[in-house]
């Protein structure tokens, strides 16, 4: 007899057979092998269902974080809403005037519309006002500062429109704006009429006559060096155009290409695009040679005017692609005039400093 438990289990051997397909063959359909080949399709199914849930999953993470990162970025820079509230109120107070109030606080011909900001305390916006697309700067900064209510950023704004005070003469605010010019610009010539374009600037109503209201509007505004600069190398042809004002809040021109051969990502995004990638596309999208070297003639010209400016002298301090732009033409625009300082100020800053 057969001694049972000596007996060993079978091993099992698989063994792969090419099918008819593979070997050329035609043959009829069969039930049992379709039936074979479905089950093997479903054991594989729940793998490359973990495949492609994992895949969607990783997908959700990533679009979330950047949902996240867009808004958390966007709550903290953009307040144009403030910004636009405590100038309307001061609009409304009497407090400050000037020649876009009226669109942006009562008719909304002067909308804001996409924020450009990179700091929470100068807000830049594109806009558009009557129609024309425009560039909209404001600043929020003592509004941000200390704290307390809902009602103490204007308050603290309020600051901002303290000068000239109620009683001064026009002969005072005359000389106010030549001191405050004759500090940040020097002694120059010709600083007699920079004083008389202010003061035409500041006057709204063109009634020949400057409020107290535009007088505080136009004081706070030369505080921004910016709009000193527009103010100051308004002829010159390689800068946006000054186009309005209400309070210390501006409007300038839009120009076509803000940035120079560069494409600006969101700064949550920037993380995730390599640097081989975005030089890439920062080259595809670069105009052609012979325009690159129309606006770099551009650049060189606008250099060599502020230097040699009608109200002293001016320097580019930085020359990255941020701060440069060019229209349609491809003549040379500066998207921002940030970077350029005084005569003045330069010296100021390398007072005291050694080489």
């Amino acid at each position: 007899m057969p001694n049972w438990n000596d007996a060993r289990p079978e091993r099992s051997v698989f063994v792969v057979v090419p099918g008819p397909e593979q070997l050329g063959w035609s043959l009829p359909w069969c039930p049992q092998a379709h039936h074979f080949s479905l089950f093997l399709f479903q054991s594989r199914l729940p793998a490359i269902k973990v495949k492609y849930l994992f895949l969607a999953w990783l997908g959700i993470f990533v679009g979330s974080w950047a949902i996240y990162m867009h808004y958390s970025s966007y709550s903290e820079l953009c307040r144009g809403h403030v910004c636009q509230m405590i100038i309307c109120d001061h609009y409304r107070r009497g407090i400050i005037s000037g020649s876009s109030c009226q669109d942006l606080c009562e008719e909304g011909t002067l909308m804001l519309q996409h924020c450009l900001s990179s700091s929470p305390t100068h807000q830049v916006y594109s806009g558009v006002w009557k129609g024309k697309e425009v560039i909209i700067k404001c600043r929020i900064e003592e509004a941000l500062r200390g704290d307390g209510g809902p009602d103490s950023a204007p308050r603290r704004q309020l600051a901002l429109f303290d000068k000239p005070s109620r009683g001064t003469s026009m002969d005072e605010f005359r000389e106010m704006l030549l001191s405050f010019l004759r500090s940040c610009l020097g002694e120059q010539p010709s600083l007699g009429s920079l004083v008389a374009r202010i003061i035409a600037l500041a006057d709204v109503n063109q009634d020949g006559k400057v409020s107290l209201a535009e007088a505080k509007s136009v004081w706070a505004l030369l505080q921004v060096n910016e709009f000193l600069l527009l103010v100051s190398l308004h002829e010159k042809e390689h800068t946006a155009k000054l186009l309005g004002f209400c309070g210390d809040l501006y409007v300038t021109e839009r120009v076509s290409h803000g940035s120079l051969y560069r494409l600006e990502l969101p700064g949550y995004l920037r993380p995730l695009v390599p640097s081989a990638v975005h030089a890439q596309l920062n080259q595809w999208l670069a105009p052609a040679w012979p325009r690159r070297a129309r606006i770099t003639i551009g650049l060189l010209e606008f250099v060599e005017e502020i230097f040699h400016g009608s109200y002293g002298s001016f320097f580019l301090c930085d020359s990255s692609p941020r701060h440069i732009g060019y229209n349609g033409k491809y003549d040379c625009k500066m998207a921002d005039l940030e970077s350029v300082a005084t005569e003045m100020a330069v010296r100021g800053y390398l007072k005291g400093r050694r080489s």
